[in-house]
């Protein structure tokens, strides 16, 4: 009986961890290679240093998306933005001096650990994906983040912008 109890304990054991290492690796793995991801990222997290952060990212995403949307996969999209980096900078710098701030913005492709993030019905693991980082000032501030390709924070008709809200969504769900 002992060693019944010992072999089903050990079996069990094994699952799980081919469960936890084994299974979904793949499907990471191929999630960080197929997305690119944006992050603005405020100079602090004062209020008003929050407040430029979206208005610069509204200008941010007004800029990328006309360029995004030819885009027809990640390699194509990583090509482009890294080809508009010192028009990503004018923009930011621009509304950051419209709005009478003093520092900068530094905009660049990197790659980057990032948790796991809920867009909808789509679920991106935990994993270290390439993204456009556009750092305010310090950038030591929370940061608004999506993911540039697929767009999913663009449309891809025209150059409006779309965004969603998970809590909205979830309300509208339960209201209809």
């Amino acid at each position: 009986m002992k060693k019944f109890i010992a072999a089903a304990v050990l079996m069990i054991a094994v699952i799980c961890a081919a469960l936890y290492f084994g299974f979904g690796t793949a499907e990471t793995a191929q999630a960080e290679n197929d997305y690119l991801r944006i992050h603005v990222r405020a100079n602090s997290n004062d209020q008003i240093d929050q407040d430029i952060k979206y208005k610069v990212k509204d200008e941010v995403v007004k800029f990328i998306t006309p360029y995004i949307t030819q885009c027809v996969d990640k390699p194509a999209a990583m090509e482009v933005i890294g080809g508009i980096l010192d028009g990503i900078e004018e923009v930011c710098d621009r509304t950051l001096r419209a709005n009478g701030f003093n520092y900068t913005s530094k905009a660049q492709i990197r790659a980057e650990e990032f948790p796991t993030r809920v867009y909808g019905d789509l679920t991106l693991e935990s994993g270290v994906y390439d993204a456009l980082i556009v750092e305010l000032g310090t950038g030591t501030g929370d940061n608004w983040w999506c993911v540039i390709y697929p767009p999913l924070c663009f449309t891809s008709a025209s150059a409006d912008v779309e965004y969603r809200s998970i809590i909205k969504d979830i309300i509208d769900k339960f209201k209809g």
